[in-house]
């Protein structure tokens, strides 16, 4: 497929949490694409959660309380109405070491696709390249207490996005490289039995340079913060109910010479939450709700509801799974409300495998 840069900047810029028409507020949102089917068929409200080996993505945390040892991939096409070459993979492995804690590894790739190299004076492509993103992550979680534990993971971050352009005005090119850190919390059994907490703020780390550091761009600085209850809990039948509330913090604003600047990372995550009127905050605000029920532990029925206001993108979403013996198998489908989003017939499938 032949397309532009321009597809490249929308994509990249626009992607947050699975929502193409969110603000453009920082670069590599590719790290905000929610892996694995399980928790997207419960709405991407997962952080309260956390207990399979995506626990590496949405809350370290919960490697705390994980004995097994895991691997997870999942595989989805990626906005199927925009394009028919975008595709997005996650791979996690997950392994306790007794007296220390559980550590986990993942990869998350992006393919943006094959684009058109055109010159400024003329539209005829001079040739084509591909486009992608990746993160490489190492996590850990161990317990602070019987009912709770934190984690932490380092990721090394790469985006592909043009080779360089020696036809055009631009110097440099569309590549960069960046570090981040995770850092999560979950408390089990808060308050009264079978209720949990969790809270993970993810991307944290300096500003990505394409080009130059005067015009670096935030990484996506993302909070989550989540409570779920089990609401039946027996031989036969367990269900789960979970509500998520997430909030990019990162912050742009104009100096005194109209130019737009951003935060540090450390001082956003504060900044970010005051800078404007409490009803713009609010709006700010992505809402998650998501329910899992499991039949004997062998087939399980997810839904769940996605919405953003600011982005004005809502959706529900469904999902199934099955187990058996050591092998998870999961699927999520995500349907908008809006007529026409890219994100329409979006299909994950995930597999898991304990050993």
């Amino acid at each position: 497929m032949k397309k532009g840069i321009a597809l490249i900047l929308m994509l990249t810029g626009a992607i947050t949490s699975q929502n193409l028409f969110a603000q453009s507020e920082a670069t590599v949102q590719f790290l905000l694409i929610t892996p694995g089917a399980r928790a997207t068929g419960m709405g991407e409200a997962f952080v309260s959660i956390a207990d399979d080996a995506t626990a590496t993505y949405w809350n370290p945390a919960g490697l705390a309380f994980q004995k097994q040892r895991q691997i997870s991939v999942m595989h989805s096409n990626w906005l199927p109405q925009l394009a028919s070459d975008l595709f997005y993979d996650y791979v996690t492995y997950i392994q306790q070491i007794e007296g220390l804690g559980t550590f986990g590894a993942s990869v998350t790739y992006l393919n943006l696709g094959e684009q058109a190299i055109t010159s400024e004076n003329s539209p005829i492509p001079t040739g084509t390249f591909v486009s992608s993103e990746f993160a490489i992550s190492t996590s850990f979680g161990t317990m602070l207490t019987e009912s709770s534990g934190i984690g932490l993971q380092l990721k090394y971050i790469r985006s592909n996005l043009a080779p360089e352009l020696n036809n055009t005005s631009q110097k440099g090119d569309g590549s960069a490289n960046a570090f981040a850190f995770d850092i999560g919390y979950l408390y089990k059994d808060l308050l009264f039995d079978r209720l949990n907490f969790g809270i993970n703020i993810a991307n944290m780390g300096p500003k990505v340079t394409y080009i130059d550091k005067a015009q670096a761009d935030p990484l996506p600085t993302n909070l989550r913060v989540g409570l779920s209850y089990k609401v039946l809990d027996d031989e036969f039948n367990r269900l789960s109910l979970a509500v998520e509330f997430d909030k990019l913090l990162v912050r742009r604003y104009q100096d005194e010479n109209d130019e737009t600047k951003s935060d540090p990372f450390y001082k956003a995550i504060y900044s970010s939450l005051f800078d404007e009127d409490m009803n713009t905050e609010l709006k700010r605000v992505i809402a998650n709700i998501g329910a899992e029920y499991w039949y004997g532990d062998m087939i399980a029925m997810r839904t769940g509801f996605h919405h953003d206001d600011i982005g004005k993108v809502r959706y529900l979403t469904f999902g199934a799974g099955l187990k058996y013996a050591s092998l998870f198998i999961d699927a999520a489908y995500i349907s908008p409300l809006e007529e026409g989003h890219p994100l329409a017939d979006t299909i994950q499938f995930s597999l898991a495998f304990n050993f």
